[in-house]
């Protein structure tokens, strides 16, 4: 999970800017104009050169700091890089992996997977260092050593199969989150069935926030013999057709010159939800 932050939340309802403004910001001497800034160009898919320069910059940011040793501004630039698209922010968002606040690791990983960034697998596999043994929570704080779940999952989008023997063992992790990482991965990198009934049983879990994730996993692997168990997931509706959407577009990726009867299920238990 990423760090909560109140300013990111206000800064939905805070002033608009030109692309201009928010790059210009990203170099003002008000952190929190640098902070909002970074939030903005990723928010609004802003993805002129200058602006992914001015974000790979943020990422080595030392002004804006907590007392805790969090770096906010290089997490939302992180975050911002991996919506972007530009394979350009490969290099020091992999360096972000060893930054000393678990947050920036954490944006970094999720945004190396969006960027498909195949050259990250060795320092992702890296952070994966002790298995299951090390990856305990850290005295005083509300995550593990590493962001797990982050690493497991980019390491299945990204489709490092050299990783799945270490991947494994996390699907006996103590933490329910983290073994559902795990078995995402896992049928991304193998696509056996288990990984993914595996996710379906867990959809029985009491709690609502995590069922809610797991329909998100489904969605992201195509897991197409869950779409029945989706659409009657305890859940609200918007989670469930947004797996179904995940779905669908597994199942019409190359497949333009025709519908399968499996995509017309989908939709027809998408038109129920509605």
């Amino acid at each position: 999970m990423i760090e909560p932050s109140t300013t990111e939340h206000s800064a939905e309802n805070g002033a608009q800017l030109t692309p201009e403004q928010a790059i210009a910001n990203l170099q003002s001497l008000d952190l929190s104009l640098r902070y909002y800034a970074a939030w903005w160009l990723g928010k609004f898919r802003v993805s002129e050169p200058e602006a992914v320069d001015a974000l790979i910059t943020a990422l080595e940011d030392e002004a804006d700091k907590t007392e805790l040793g969090g770096y906010p501004l290089r997490r939302n630039a992180a975050r911002a890089l991996g919506k972007l698209g530009s394979p350009k922010a490969i290099p020091g968002l992999i360096q972000c992996l060893e930054c000393s606040d678990f947050y920036v690791r954490e944006a970094a990983a999720q945004s190396l997977a969006m960027l498909n960034a195949e050259t990250a697998i060795p320092a992702l596999i890296k952070m994966l260092d002790g298995g299951v043994a090390k990856a305990v929570q850290v005295p005083g704080r509300p995550h593990l050593t590493q962001p797990y779940q982050a690493v497991l999952e980019a390491l299945g989008a990204i489709g490092a199969t050299e990783a799945v023997s270490l991947i494994q063992p996390f699907l006996e992790h103590p933490v329910t989150r983290v073994q559902c990482s795990a078995a995402r991965a896992m049928y991304q990198l193998t696509q056996d069935s288990q990984y993914g009934e595996f996710l379906v049983t867990m959809m029985q879990n009491s709690d609502l926030k995590l069922r809610r994730s797991i329909l998100g996993d489904l969605g992201a692997i195509g897991y197409m013999a869950a779409a029945d168990a989706i659409a009657h997931a305890q859940a609200e509706n918007s989670f469930k057709l947004m797996a179904l959407k995940g779905l669908l577009e597994h199942q019409l990726v190359d497949k333009s010159d025709s519908v399968s009867e499996q995509a017309v299920r989908v939709m027809n238990l998408m038109d129920s939800l509605l």
